[in-house]
């Protein structure tokens, strides 16, 4: 398969996930014989720095110009309290809403090497394997915002079609096919219209799919489930500020949220970014996650059907991982490892997992080849 690429790295720690990402990618087309081609742009502070601009238009004809867009961070605290309308982080949400990217996927995963690393208990999180899905071009975030010149009064108006609703459930139901045949919607239908809308149309469309079960959880009751019995969730289907908090909620049984990815889903277009921030203060120092991009990258080869070569990916992740080939978040005690080893790591693995699939100990980090 041939692939064409648009690479945003962004701020930040952007740069340096998003370069063990395209490692990782580098390898398994090496392995699979694929073709995957890079072109890079500007986005964010980066980007407005540059052009003035935190989404110039080379930027966003380069993502509507090819296959799929790998993204890294977005964001920088000289913008946060700066005066001025112009901020990194629009050109992430004008970029959403251009590409018509309404499905953000999140998938969140215990790794048994890690139960201990998470603030939640073992018994509680072990097995836990979710996937949420949250509208992201409508709701309240998308809705005509008002703001009195005296600041007295402020409103954020909430508005959901039924199209809207239905276009993302159908890929919510669909995905619950291939996992555990469960959809959770999380709504607040005993307050909004809104909710009420949702839950009415994601009824009807469940008769569609008579295999996968249906439950409702109100957002409040849902948010105390995702820590009291995370396991009880497959997938999650949600609205866009519901989704938000939920799923960043979620980030957190883990034990670090360098490791979730996620994707951004549309009609034509699809992009692929870690969940996490652009963590300036750890820019240059080698000290962040990498895993997060990388996942987000099989993530990207699922979207295309390349099954096997994400597993690949994944399975090299859960090596590291268990090998304690891991950045800094993640309390690793013996010599320091850096984003570009585990990165390194990750990618030998993918091209040589008979060698790398070894005892941490008879392994050199630097090379990650035996010695």
């Amino acid at each position: 398969m041939e692939l064409k690429i648009a690479v945003l790295p962004g701020d930040g720690i952007g740069p340096e996930v998003t370069t063990q990402a395209i490692k990782a990618l580098n390898a398994i087309a090496l392995e699979f014989d694929h073709k995957f081609t890079y072109k890079q742009a500007d986005i964010g502070a980066v980007a407005i720095d540059k052009a003035g601009s935190p989404l110039p238009d080379e930027t966003l004809e380069l993502c509507k110009t090819s296959d799929a867009i790998l993204f890294g961070a977005i964001g920088h605290p000289k913008y946060d309290n700066a005066e001025g309308s112009v901020r990194p982080e629009q050109g992430l949400l004008k970029m959403r809403k251009e590409l018509e990217l309404f499905a953000n996927v999140r998938p969140v995963k215990a790794f048994e090497a890690l139960l201990d690393h998470s603030p939640l208990k073992r018994h509680l999180i072990k097995g836990v394997d979710i996937s949420i899905y949250r509208e992201l071009t409508g709701g309240i975030y998308f809705g005509k915002k008002e703001t009195k010149e005296d600041g007295s009064y402020a409103s954020d108006l909430c508005e959901y079609s039924a199209e809207e609703i239905e276009r993302i459930a159908h890929l919510a139901f669909k995905a619950a096919m291939g996992r555990r045949k469960k959809v959770t919607l999380i709504d607040k239908a005993n307050v909004l219209d809104t909710s009420r809308l949702w839950r009415k149309k994601v009824t009807e469309l469940a008769k569609s799919y008579p295999e996968v079960s249906l439950d409702f959880l109100y957002v409040d009751n849902a948010a105390m489930q995702m820590i009291l019995n995370p396991r009880q969730f497959d997938v999650i289907l949600t609205e866009n500020m519901f989704g938000d908090i939920i799923s960043d909620e979620a980030s957190v049984i883990g034990g670090s949220i360098g490791l979730l990815p996620s994707a951004s889903i549309g009609k034509n277009y699809a992009l692929f970014e870690p969940i996490h921030g652009s963590y300036p203060q750890a820019t240059g120092q080698g000290i962040a996650n990498p895993i997060a991009a990388i996942l987000s990258a099989a993530m990207l080869l699922e979207h295309f059907g390349l099954f096997e070569e994400a597993e690949t990916v994944k399975e090299a992740v859960e090596r590291s991982l268990k090998l304690g080939i891991t950045t800094p978040d993640l309390g690793v005690k013996h010599e320091r490892i850096t984003t570009e080893k585990v990165g390194d790591f990750i990618a030998d693995f993918i091209s040589n997992p008979e060698d790398s699939n070894r005892n941490f100990s008879n392994i050199h980090i630097g090379q990650s080849t035996i010695i």
